[in-house]
Order: structure tokens, then sequence, then C-alpha cells
């Protein structure tokens, strides 16, 4: 079975392990995380060091996942998941196998869908992206790098989400719109009409 180091150990990636645990492809050697954070195994998962041990850690490891989560920003996400590609990891695709996953969508290297997401036909995810529990995204749907469509979010047809973007839970969006690059959607929202860049919107 292959290896694979987690980058990242919060809240997010109690529920990354889990996916990888049940879907069965790969075991976890351990966590990295900073030592503000602690040294308490994650589910049972050794934390072997923090960012400085990373070129030792994938040189023993070299397939890896950014585990930390995104809200407000993707800025965390992006600099673990360059860090990790400079130092030539590997980044595999996750997937539940409680998801369905059309086999006419394309996701791209880093991505985790989580358990009862659906990602239909026609469907591209961009890398380092997180397609989260329960989350529906429909035909023809665009999703650019580093973007977080959370739990229970309902995204329609030919919408166009740009790099960097969060779509909270249980938010749906409307046919054919297009999320603006860096935009946080908030939870609950119902999304009508185009969002433009870098925008913040609440319920």
């Amino acid at each position: 079975m292959n290896s694979i180091l987690l980058i990242g150990g919060g809240g997010h990636c109690v529920a990354v392990v889990d996916v990888i645990e049940l879907e069965g492809n790969f075991q976890i050697t351990g966590i990295v995380r900073p030592k503000s954070d602690g040294t308490e195994p994650v589910l049972g998962y050794p934390v072997l060091g923090d960012d400085d041990d990373l070129p030792r850690l994938l040189e023993e490891t070299p397939q890896a996942l950014v585990a930390v989560g995104q809200i407000a920003t993707p800025a965390l996400r992006i600099r673990l998941f360059e860090r990790i590609k400079t130092l030539k990891a590997a980044t595999p695709v996750i997937i539940s196998p409680r998801a369905y996953v059309s086999r006419r969508a394309e996701l791209e290297e880093g991505t985790l869908v989580g358990h009862g997401a659906i990602i239909n036909a026609g469907v591209r995810v961009g890398f380092n992206c997180i397609i989260n529990s329960l989350a529906l995204v429909e035909h023809d749907v665009r999703v650019g790098n580093h973007c977080h469509i959370s739990t229970g979010a309902r995204v329609n047809g030919g919408v166009i989400i740009e790099d960097g973007c969060f779509v909270g839970s249980g938010t749906v969006l409307r046919e054919g719109v297009r999320i603006g690059a860096n935009s946080v959607v908030g939870a609950g929202c119902f999304v009508a009409r185009d969002v433009a860049t870098n925008s913040r919107l609440k319920s």
C-alpha cells in the first residue's frame, strides 16, 4: 500500500483521515504541523515534525496531501501546496468511496472529495481543492484551483467558480453564475447572479 503524509493537523485533518482510511488506497505515515499546535497524535497518527522537516519527511514519504481547511482565505493551503510541489511531492486525488464522481468529470491533483459528495458529468475541478461532505457539483461546472466547496453546498449546472473561492455550507449557486476569484460566499446563501472578484457574501 502507498504511504501518504498529511500536511496540517486541525479539524479538517480529522475528516481527511477518515476519508483516506475508508478509501483504503493509502497508509498514513503521519502528520506535519507547526510546533505551536502541539505534538499530540491525530486519531492515532503521530506528528512527525513541522514545515522545517518537510524535505526529510518527503524523501521518506514522497506523497502528501494538504489537510488544512479553508474558509476566509486559501493562502495557507496555497503556500503549503506550493511548498510540497517545490519539494517534488506527488499529490494524489482522494475520493471517498461514499462519494459519486462521474467518469466524465476531471479532478486535478491534491483534491479531496468527501463522504456523500456528488460530482456529475462534464465537471472540471482544479488542483488542491476540497469538495466537502454532501456537496453537489452539477454538470459542466468549472471549479478553479485552491477552492473549497463546503458541506451540503449546491452548485448547479454551468457555474464557474474561479481560483481561491470558498462556497459555504448549504449555499445554492444558481445555474450559469460566475463566482469571481478569491471570493467567500458564506453559509446558507442563494446566489442568483454573478459575483465580482474578492467579494464577501453573507446570508
